[in-house]
């Protein structure tokens, strides 16, 4: 077991996974006498949080598709097909299949692409029940997904599930696609929802659609855990939360957030483990090196340590499972 303490180089098929702190380390031995908690990264905002019992999976993407992202061009050597606006959007069950065995709730922080395309196959083939927004739900409705298995939340609800609970979030994308220093979009944003009456099949410029944004706190087996799914967040709705583990979206985008990082965890009461999430190239296979997008964490990185300098910082590594003690 590689402790966080340890400044250990860790090789894998994905390239060198190291930073200021150890990548993927285990946080030491589950409490005794307690449930194991886990996360797993699945590339992306995607989790999967589990006690042994209980599984969430929050925004489960990965087909991972080659196409031009806003961090990352498509890399020459990758033979895989070029995917763009107007092709279909389809995932790739495959992948999906190696990794993905059981679900009991899925939870959605938006409908952009990287978030939702998966969702639908994973809720049918796992039977999960999916909390997100209506875009959420009109998403999967159209393709086939019962009723009785969607959540709709605004923000605001805190539910009790079993032997979880959610408190839903109220929370913003971050990234500044119509402010004044907006990039330029061609084509245009689509509408703001997926509409109730829309039809499978979908193409990948349709999956632009934000749909709100929400962020989740998950308490399981004693521990809470916070999931943001993009680069900003409401101080005022995170202000006294307490969470165990703050996922936190680390992508360059959260620069056009005036002192993302401190005002975050000041207002969180500086986390004792926080997570990046968002950050990789996700436009690549799982065997390509993620290198490149390391490097690119390095300054969110030295902003956490900065910050809050007790707070453990991991970089995880695909499919490792991260123990909460």
């Amino acid at each position: 077991m590689v402790t966080l303490n340890e400044m250990e180089p860790i090789r894998r098929g994905m390239g060198l996974w190291t930073c200021a702190v150890v990548a993927g380390a285990l946080f030491g031995a589950a409490s005794r006498g307690g449930a194991q908690v886990r996360l797993t990264y699945l590339g992306t905002a995607g989790w999967e949080i589990t006690d042994g019992r209980t599984v969430v999976l929050i925004d489960p993407y990965l087909s991972r598709h080659r196409r031009v992202i806003p961090n990352d061009d498509t890399l020459p050597g990758d033979s895989r097909p070029l995917f763009t606006n107007d092709d279909i959007a389809r995932s790739d069950t495959a992948v999906i299949d190696r990794h993905i065995r059981r679900a009991d709730f899925i939870l959605l922080t938006h409908t952009h692409s990287d978030h939702v395309l998966d969702v639908p196959y994973i809720a049918l083939k796992t039977g999960a029940i999916v909390i997100g927004t209506e875009s959420t739900h009109n998403f999967l409705r159209a393709y086939g997904v019962p009723a009785d298995h969607i959540l709709v939340v605004k923000g605001g609800e805190d539910y009790a599930l079993g032997p979880i609970s959610v408190k839903v979030i109220p929370s913003l994308h971050g990234v500044l696609w119509r402010a004044p220093n907006a990039r330029p979009q061609n084509p245009p944003l689509p509408s703001a929802v997926i509409p109730a009456d829309a039809k499978a099949t979908f193409r990948m410029g349709d999956l632009r659609v934000e749909g709100g944004t929400l962020a989740y706190l998950v308490r399981i087996a004693g521990r809470e855990i916070l999931a943001f799914g993009s680069m900003n967040y409401i101080e005022r709705e995170v202000q006294g939360l307490r969470p165990d583990v703050a996922l936190i979206g680390a992508m360059p985008e959260r620069r056009e957030i005036y002192d993302y990082t401190g005002r975050l965890l000041r207002a969180l009461g500086y986390p004792r483990i926080v997570l990046p999430t968002q950050w990789d190239r996700f436009n690549v296979e799982y065997s390509v090196s993620q290198e490149p997008a390391i490097q690119r964490l390095e300054s969110f990185i030295t902003e956490v340590r900065r910050v809050s300098p007790k707070t453990r910082l991991v970089v995880p590594r695909y499919f490792d499972p991260i123990v909460v003690p």
